[in-house]
């Protein structure tokens, strides 16, 4: 845990961890896509497939609405915080990782660990053998293969239905002719396709009586199956601990990453839903084509994109820390760390002025290009000092104290240029361009945290242990008198299974109660939000435009921390003699002083005001079984299980009941509310209620403007929930959220001699995603590729009973955030398969390799889910604490086989 370590029998605290053998068997691009399913109360989330894409982490759920909900990091000691990017950080070079979750665990890190921490400790040389260096190679291949498509129209289908949505409209059929005198294509062959990973790494370790060393040297390149995206790294790192005496100690870890990414240029969005099958991709002379005919508009044709454009960035990280340990008497032991982090970023962006849809219009206008710099220097320097002794035979203490400083400073520069007179320097010279459209911008921020801590662990008899923890943090993130806030929290556990009355039993190995309370804070706001922001406003002075500023948002200096307090109870027992390990926690938190922006008189001359005020809490369980199932000389069978659910509420939001919001403006508001009493957030649309079949219904219905065959939605926004003729968000109704009920993980491993079979589930129950493809391709014109549901509208003389509106209607009916926008989010994915043969190098007469083996992997392999675009866990808008589950099409999570060797001599 923080700040040391502890057996798992004496730990008081709720901890999940995954070891290195979890993480070496499955290769993944980021050590944080290696916690999905493996830790009990941890949603991880993959929202995208793009090469270098995150995850989105919920450690019980989420505590704020507007700040960060991500967990703390922390690598090798070194507080690195909630975003730094985990592409710098070699996933083999990872010894242990450690969830810390509930209040007792976290406190140590008082306002930096509100949302759990996740541990980081990477390989040193202990273990490797004293003598020669140990030398492992680990080396892999991976082919990226499509996922399982949304089901579509076909070439003829589509045609027919954007045939009759004209005829509906009374506008020409743009396709008059057979369907199959026009091209087929399907775009997502044309942009996306198989793709290739290649992975090696060497790492150099040893240790001696005084030093131990570990240092590697990793090369990753991964191209996506979107083409023209992909990411190349170069990873060093370095672990040295040398012991200078018996009382001094020191060392060092660095690591240094550098990242090459290019980024997507075309979408799968695009290939799948944008374009129909009939948009050439080249005219006839074998240029890129640049003109929908359908739409009677220019043509973003992604081929040309991809080919002319570009989209790259590059990264530098260096992350170091330096130790040194000094133990004045046997009981004592006082350490400082100082860690230095350095992290530049440049991002060089080109559109071509030769892309066909700009040439289709006659208007060269040149091509324009940006570069953006983004340079971070932070430090980090932790003091500790820490007593241990044993009291007689009873009793036991460990004390620790210790002060935390921390400062990092960003600063950013954006240079953008248009009318480039020569795609031959695109972005390398900006001075090409028109100089009144060239635009120059910049921002600086920087913050800084100082911290004071203290934990005392007590143990009496190895049976009653009891935790005390507190810590003082202060942010200059606040104004003056609520910039430090004060985190307790306490923490008790009972060995039931030492006790006299358990020593005649034979179930239970251990068995240990714990509980624990405490408060955690949340700084939840980016640097300067107390102040007042001037933005850009020009004004006219003696008739004449001049540059001028204005007040863009109000201050409010009684910005304080947000504070969750949370309460964890949990029963740990190991039974049968060690085969079945189980524990089972429940939790409760409650999160006070939501900053939240608040609606004011608009006398004020703004809109609304950050400021704390209202309260949310989660509840929830967890339960995980380490079983051994069979174990004997030849062959091994061995199950784990987690699961876990949380609930979130909405307890307060200031006085009022709902508070709409809005996720992207092009959405706009009516499909997303903070409502007390439901979870963060809710879906909210009206009722869809299929299909008008006759005039009839419409007339007695007192709606305007609806059509037979157009779509039909539930009218209870009247007076006693009668109708009042008119369709708005006064009929919204709560249509579901995306929080599971249910979380889960289920992973069997299995060896017999040589060979190591192992196969792992994850997914989810319970939870709804928004699918915002709805709207184009669903219910709205032809000129976008159709879901194949519409296969079966409704067809006049046809079909007139089908629910599915009919082709056209959408240009007299209205669309609104509806019920068929939300789709069940549950599934279960196979997350993994690994087989395995480890050669038995001793009796091959291959002297100097101390083991080698080869395996066969496959990711992603099956996916069970019924929503519409499959995969329910791409989401729209990343890690946004609000807008989650919002499907749009986004890059896909490829199927990935692998094939790999590791070896060490």
């Amino acid at each position: 845990m923080g700040y040391g370590t502890q057996r798992k029998s004496d730990l008081t605290g709720s901890v999940s961890s995954v070891s290195s053998e979890d993480l070496t068997a499955v290769p993944v691009a980021r050590v944080d896509q290696a916690l999905q399913g493996r830790a009990a109360g941890v949603q991880v989330t993959q929202t995208s497939g793009a090469p270098g894409a995150g995850t989105v982490i919920r450690v019980r759920g989420g505590n704020s609405i507007t700040g960060s909900n991500e967990p703390l990091w922390v690598i090798d000691g070194i507080v690195v915080g909630t975003n730094f990017n985990l592409n710098n950080i070699n996933s083999n070079d990872i010894k242990s990782i450690e969830v810390l979750k509930d209040a007792s665990s976290i406190a140590i890190y008082g306002s930096r660990g509100a949302n759990g921490v996740v541990l980081v400790t990477t390989k040193n040389g202990v273990g490797a053998g004293t003598g020669k260096p140990q030398i492992s190679l680990n080396l892999y291949t991976s082919s990226q293969m499509l996922p399982e498509l949304p089901d579509r129209l076909s070439q003829r289908e589509q045609i027919e239905f954007t045939n009759e949505s004209a005829r509906f409209r009374s506008a020409a059929e743009p396709f008059p002719g057979d369907p199959s005198s026009y091209p087929d294509n399907d775009w997502v062959d044309l942009v996306l396709g198989t793709a290739p990973i290649y992975n090696a790494d060497i790492s150099v370790s040893g240790a001696s009586d005084n030093v131990n060393y570990y240092t590697s040297f990793n090369y990753f390149n991964q191209e996506g199956i979107v083409r023209s995206s992909g990411i190349e790294k170069y990873i060093f790192r370095t672990n040295l601990d040398l012991k200078i005496n018996d009382k001094v100690k020191t060392g060092f870890r660095l690591n240094y990453s550098r990242l090459e990414q290019d980024n997507a240029l075309g979408s799968f969005s695009q290939a799948a839903f944008g374009i129909l099958r009939t948009q050439p991709a080249f005219n006839d002379d074998g240029t890129f084509n640049g003109r929908d005919e359908v739409a009677g508009a220019p043509f973003n044709n992604p081929l040309a994109a991809i080919a002319l454009n570009t989209n790259e960035t590059f990264t530098n990280n260096l992350l170091a820390t330096v130790y040194l340990e000094y133990s004045p008497a046997p009981k004592w032991t006082i350490r400082s760390t100082f860690s230095p982090e350095f992290n530049n970023t440049k991002q060089n962006r080109f559109t071509s002025s030769q892309l066909p849809g700009f040439l289709a219009d006659n208007v060269p206008d040149g091509g324009t290009a940006s570069v953006r710099t983004v340079a971070s220097t932070g430090w980090n320097n932790e003091n500790t000092i820490q007593y241990q002794s044993d009291f007689g035979e009873n009793h036991s203490i460990t004390a620790l104290a210790g002060a935390s400083f921390q400062k990092v400073a960003t600063e950013i520069a954006l240079s953008e240029a248009a009318g480039i007179t020569s795609d031959a320097v695109g972005f390398d010279n900006l001075g090409f361009s028109d100089p009144v459209r060239a635009a120059v911008s910049s921002d600086y921020s920087a913050f800084q945290i100082a911290s004071f801590f203290g934990r005392l662990n007590y143990s009496y008899k190895d049976k009653y242990l009891l935790t005390l923890v507190g810590r003082t943090d202060g942010s200059s993130r606040f104004a003056p008198g609520n910039k430090y806030a004060f985190f307790p929290s306490i923490a008790g556990a009972w060995k039931i299974s030492e006790e006299d009355f358990m020593q005649d039993q034979n179930v239970f190995q251990d068995l240990k109660l714990r509980a624990s309370w405490g408060k955690s804070g949340n700084q939840a706001i980016e640097p300067y939000r107390t102040f007042g922001e001037l933005t850009e406003a020009n004004t006219t002075l003696n008739g004449k435009e001049v540059p001028g500023l204005t007040l863009g948002r109000p201050s409010n200096p009684n910005l304080m921390w947000e504070t969750t307090s949370s309460f964890d109870i949990a029963l740990e027992a190991s039974l049968f003699g060690g085969r079945v390990f189980t524990e089972f926690n429940y939790y409760y938190k409650k999160t006070e002083d939501l900053l939240l922006d608040v609606t004011i008189p608009r006398q004020t001359g703004f809109n609304s005001q950050l400021q704390n005020v209202g309260s949310l809490e989660n509840k929830g369980w967890e339960f995980l079984v380490n079983s051994t199932n069979v174990r004997t000389s030849n062959f091994n069978w061995n199950s784990t299980v987690t699961l876990s659910a949380n609930r979130n509420k909405i307890l307060d939001l200031g006085g009022v009941d709902f508070i709409d919001i809005v996720v992207d403006p092009i959405i706009g508001s009516g499909n997303t509310r903070l409502i007390v009493g439901e979870s963060v957030p809710v879906y909210t649309g009206v009722r869809y209620l299929g299909t008008w079949k006759s005039q009839a219904e419409i007339d007695a219905s007192g709606l305007t403007a609806q059509v037979v065959g157009g779509s039909r939605f539930d009218d209870i926004s009247g007076p006693d929930g009668v109708p009042d003729g008119i369709i708005s968000t006064e009929d919204n109704v709560i249509l579901g959220d995306p929080t599971p009920d249910l979380i889960f993980g289920f992973e069997n491993s299995f060896s017999y001699k040589n060979w190591d079979f192992s196969f792992y589930f994850q997914g989810t129950t319970g939870n709804e995603v928004y699918n915002l493809n709805m709207r184009n391709n669903y219910f709205n014109r032809g000129e976008g590729v159709k879901f194949g549901d519409l296969r079966d509208r409704w067809i006049e003389g046809v079909n007139e009973t089908s629910n599915i509106p009919r082709a056209g209607a959408d240009s007299v009916t209205n669309t609104p955030s509806n019920s068929e926008y939300v789709e069940d989010g549950s599934h279960i994915r196979l997350k993994n398969v690994r087989l395995a043969y480890n050669f038995p190098v001793d009796k091959m007469g291959l002297d100097g390799i101390n083991n080698a083996t080869v395996y066969f992997s496959g990711t992603n392999l099956l996916l069970f889910s019924k929503t519409r675009l499959i995969d329910p866990e791409a989401s729209s808008f990343g890690r946004s604490n609000i807008a989650q589950g919002y499907l749009s099409a986004q890059y896909p999570n490829p199927r990935v086989i692998t094939l790999g060797l590791n070896v060490t001599f």
